[in-house]
């Protein structure tokens, strides 16, 4: 889709400075590898994909696509853009280790971002636009088990245009921190609440702002939120996030509450873009994907801290308060539901079903061609949506 923004100006009295982006590496492809070391957990971690061709080649060569059945051992060579995780050279001695891809890019995807330290912990926070920007603060808030640069081209744009924008990935996810459970951080849904309230003072947001969220588990900890702090808020939009209780869970995250097989699955180095890319109608360029897997291949931490937050969610429970407490009985602030049509995930139905509950207040705004990402599938559309329904 569309490339990386460009970088907006920032007031020098922010809490945060803009840092430039990193130029994308040049597409490669044959071998993924994973490592993993997190925090009292020790081992690590190889996969291996064969070589294979793309969908688009086999579709230039005739070949019929099969659809795989389910394969544990299979995440890397089902998946499209993890073939272009590392280029091996025609000496392999020389390259092709994950210490080598983690140099290549562990300068990549910190658009806009900076660390900032908020109570106990460290935050990364991107950030694009001035404090005094005349429109007011936007908020955008990531699901699980992605990050915030999913809105990098979302929030630049937004900032051409008059926002001030902030991006803050959940602490356990990105590059933020990622302590240890039962080390200060439980991965509860209210510890994610109390972190991001304080986030909010270190940042100086003392105005009613903004707020978008899209995807699951943290992305519904951040509605559950504005459900409580109401007063807090201008209006919200809301991306392709589960919204009723009819709403499906993705099978990698019931998988992640399985017992063994969750420790397996939380420490697959490319899980992050495999989910992408299953909920979407796109495939992910290589200089995206390497972003997304990133934390996964430098860390067992965020596999861990993934884990912890899908086993603690309470699916039904937050389901039931979202539902309810967005309903025309309880809520009139302004809702915009800007939703990917081609979401495998959660399908329009479900953003039908959520607007019929309060059609006064909330907006359905279908966004053609994106899927579960919207933000990361098709940013133009929904800048586009976003202006229309902020202003």
């Amino acid at each position: 889709m569309s490339g990386c923004p460009c970088p907006c100006s920032t007031s020098a009295s922010s809490p945060l400075s803009l840092l430039p982006s990193t130029p994308a590496a040049p597409r490669r492809s044959s071998v993924a590898f994973s490592s993993s070391c997190g925090p009292r957990r020790r081992g690590a971690r190889v996969v291996v994909a064969a070589s294979s061709s793309s969908k688009d080649e086999k579709a230039e060569a005739g070949e019929k696509e099969e659809d795989p059945a389910f394969n544990p051992f299979g995440f890397v060579t089902d998946n499209p853009s993890s073939r272009s995780a590392i280029q091996l050279p025609e000496s392999p001695a020389q390259d092709g280790n994950v210490g080598q891809m983690l140099y290549r890019t562990e300068d990549k995807g910190r658009e806009f971002g900076k660390s900032v330290r908020s109570g106990e912990f460290r935050w990364f926070v991107r950030q694009t636009g001035s404090p005094d920007a005349w429109r007011g603060t936007i908020m955008f808030l990531h699901g699980a088990p992605t990050q915030s640069f999913s809105y990098r081209t979302v929030m630049a744009q937004m900032a051409d245009v008059g926002y001030h924008c902030f991006a803050p990935d959940w602490i356990g996810f990105g590059f933020s921190e990622m302590p240890q459970p039962g080390y200060g951080f439980d991965y509860k849904e209210e510890e994610f609440h109390k972190a991001f309230d304080e986030l909010l003072g270190t940042l100086n947001i003392t105005e009613p702002f903004y707020l978008v969220v899209q995807g699951f588990i943290v992305g519904s900890y951040g509605l559950t939120w504005a459900l409580k702090n109401p007063n807090k808020l201008r209006k919200v939009a809301i991306l392709n996030s589960p919204l009723t209780v009819s709403s499906p869970v993705p099978g990698v995250i019931k998988q992640l509450r399985l017992p063994l097989f969750g420790e397996f699955t939380c420490q697959n180095a490319i899980l992050a873009e495999r989910f992408i890319e299953a909920g979407s109608p796109y495939v992910l360029k290589s200089e995206k994907a390497d972003v997304y897997r990133l934390p996964y291949l430098s860390s067992g931490a965020p596999g861990f801290a993934l884990l912890e937050a899908a086993r603690k969610a309470n699916f039904q429970d937050v389901l039931s308060r979202i539902s309810a407490g967005f309903s025309s009985n309880s809520w009139e602030i302004p809702i915009l539901l800007a939703w990917g049509e081609s979401d495998k995930y959660l399908p329009l139905s479900i953003a039908e079903e959520f607007q019929k509950s309060n059609p006064k207040v909330v907006k359905l705004k279908p966004i053609e061609g994106a899927g579960h990402m919207p933000q990361e599938d098709w940013p133009e559309k929904v800048v586009s949506a976003l202006n229309s329904f902020l202003f």
